[in-house]
């Protein structure tokens, strides 16, 4: 998997989205991690078991009323 040194956290660690990018497409709101986490521009995660972990920052931060 991780080929990197150190290698990267997994998907199940908590400081998993600190990961290296290895595919990034900002005009569709997402990342593809080195542990096989999609990252989305809304801080939410798709894990690699298909689970699904919400936004991480609230929607009144990001101006919403």
């Amino acid at each position: 998997m991780c080929r990197h040194l150190p290698p990267c956290p997994t998907a199940d660690a908590p400081d998993r989205k600190a990961a290296r990018t290895i595919a990034h497409h900002p005009e569709q709101g997402w990342s593809l991690l080195c542990n096989k986490v999609l990252s989305f521009e809304d801080t939410g995660d798709l894990l690699p078991n298909g689970t699904i972990t919400p936004p991480s920052r609230s929607l009144l931060a990001q101006g919403a009323h």
